[in-house]
């Protein structure tokens, strides 16, 4: 033995090596693996349908931009905070097109490999007998006095009536199908694939807009007329349709008496519109769910009010105005509305009213206030206070229409300048200003025109995802092995297994019987596991 002393350099054994982490490369094929596993492709389609409830609940702004101004006005807390995360615009929020897109990636990796594969197995011999057919779900055997090449040739006849697919080696016959199942499994994947693809052509080749028309007047579809409009990103004004059409009457119902005195029950806007500039005239009766489709778009009704009309007189017993004006409703049940006349040619100063609408003026439950009792124009009134000066229009400053700009600076109140009006009746103003006459009133309607090139593609896309859906349910694969072997004294054994995805069904007992002859033979041993 060979002592070791102090002076003698001591080795020690070398640290194993530390392990590799899986690296830049291992963690992005985990996560690709993560991303396109059917799973995570079924946990992103739950979130699309959860995040589409709020659209469904929650007014938009693409559809009725009026209806998310009265939710601001409604709930002035909660508004902004919905507003915050995009809850009025939902389907061009970035978190909604952010989980759709990673939708469309996982489902296009989790479907086109299984694609290929399923199209390799169809292409596939069917598999070989296994060793023990007595072990398989179904199972029988049986003894005959045919020979095992007879018996092998009935076989195969009769797994082909059943349109399996059939293979046979020395002694044995493999059948197969229910590949169909699989198939329509798939298309309802791709036909998925396909439906979101259609809807973002529709959005990205699209438009949406809104706009208001007042009985006796019209639209013509370019974008100069709309008062909203929203392009997809790859929008060309180019392939705007050239229809235009015009209101000819509004007409709502409304329960008369009653509890439910005051609740409509029929609104239908009278519409004639043409294809193109010299394209024949048609009628169409515009209803709610009931849209026009012209020009490779849909024109749908979405509101309805008042807009009365006025005769505007400058100083000099001018008309500075004429026409009707669009008032907008400050309640719903009964349309009380308010709007804003601009008369920026009289001279020598310019005009401005506000004014107050009740379609069916009747005086409140104290008597000293005015309220409109009914939505219809019964006994139409109108509120007038009028205002001169400066309106702005000529600052170069966009301002609304529903809203007099600068009073107190540039515009003043006139001074008795308030008056309530009926139909017909004129108010001169003070001081020689003019005059304004209620000559009327008109309706108006609000529509939203909706292009979308995706529809008809999703449509068809929707329904081949149902039909693959119930084949996939339906059909089920199916495997059938057959054995014929020598026994002695002569005889034959037949042994025959197989093998259903789910529960075993009747067709193996079908296929047994046929095997066994109509002279019927005694069996060797049969076993089915139990059905649940």
């Amino acid at each position: 033995m060979t002592e070791t002393t102090a002076a003698d350099p001591v080795t020690e054994p070398a640290p194993p090596p530390r392990p590799g982490g899986m690296g830049p490369l291992g963690w992005l094929r985990w996560g690709w693996r993560q991303l396109t596993s059917m799973r995570t492709a079924l946990v992103l389609l739950f979130l699309v349908a959860l995040g589409s409830v709020p659209g469904s609940v929650l007014p938009q702004r693409g559809q009725a931009p009026e209806k998310v101004a009265e939710f601001f006005t409604d709930h002035p807390t909660l508004a902004p905070w919905l507003d915050r995360l995009s809850m009025f615009d939902v389907f061009a929020a970035p978190w909604f097109a952010a989980v759709y897109i990673l939708l469309f990636v996982s489902l296009a990796g989790c479907v086109i490999p299984r694609g290929r594969k399923h199209l390799k197995a169809m292409r596939a011999r069917p598999p070989a007998a296994p060793r023990r057919l007595d072990r398989l779900p179904q199972s029988a055997s049986f003894e005959t006095d045919r020979d095992a090449a007879e018996v092998l040739a009935e076989a195969r006849q009769a797994l082909r009536r059943r349109r399996y697919r059939v293979d046979g080696d020395d002694g044995s016959v493999a059948a197969e199908k229910g590949h169909l199942g699989e198939t329509g499994n798939l298309v309802f994947h791709l036909a998925l694939l396909a439906l979101l693809f259609a809807v973002g052509f529709g959005s990205a080749f699209g438009y949406r807009g809104n706009m208001l028309v007042t009985e006796g007047t019209g639209f013509s579809n370019s974008l100069a007329w709309y008062d909203r409009f929203e392009p997809g990103s790859r929008f060309s004004p180019e392939r705007m349709a050239p229809f235009s059409f015009t209101l000819n009457e509004f007409t709502g119902t409304y329960v008369r008496e009653g509890e439910r005195r005051g609740r409509p029950t029929h609104f239908s806007a009278d519409v004639r519109y043409r294809e193109t500039p010299s394209g024949p005239e048609r009628r169409y009766d515009l209803r709610v769910n009931h849209p026009l489709e012209v020009g490779g778009a849909k024109v749908y009704l979405l509101g309805h009010g008042y807009a009365p009309v006025f005769t505007v007189r400058d100083g000099k017993g001018q008309i500075a105005y004429q026409g009707a004006v669009p008032f907008l409703p400050l309640e719903e049940r009964n349309f009380t509305s308010e709007g804003v006349i601009k008369a920026g040619d009289a001279q020598p100063e310019q005009l401005g009213f506000y004014g107050v609408f009740w379609p069916t003026a009747v005086p409140d439950a104290s008597g000293r206030q005015i309220v409109s009792g009914f939505p219809e124009a019964l006994q139409p009134r109108v509120s007038i206070m009028s205002f001169k000066g400066d309106l702005g229009l000529n600052s170069g400053i966009p301002q609304s229409v529903y809203k007099l700009e600068g009073i107190g600076k540039k515009l003043q109140p006139i001074r008795g300048g308030q008056k309530i009006l009926a139909p017909g009746e004129t108010f001169t103003l003070p001081d020689g200003a003019g005059s304004i006459t209620f000559d009327g009133s008109r309706e108006w309607i609000t529509l939203a025109i909706n292009r979308d090139p995706g529809r008809l593609p999703a449509l068809a896309a929707a329904i081949a995802a149902i039909l693959g859906l119930v084949v996939s349910f339906m059909v089920r694969r199916r495997r059938v092995w057959v054995r014929a072997s020598g026994a002695p004294g002569g005889s034959t054994v037949v042994e025959i297994g197989g093998l259903t995805l789910g529960h075993p069904t009747a067709e193996f007992d079908e296929i047994v019987a046929a095997l066994r002859g109509p002279e019927g033979v005694q069996d060797a041993e049969s076993t089915e596991e139990p059905k649940e």
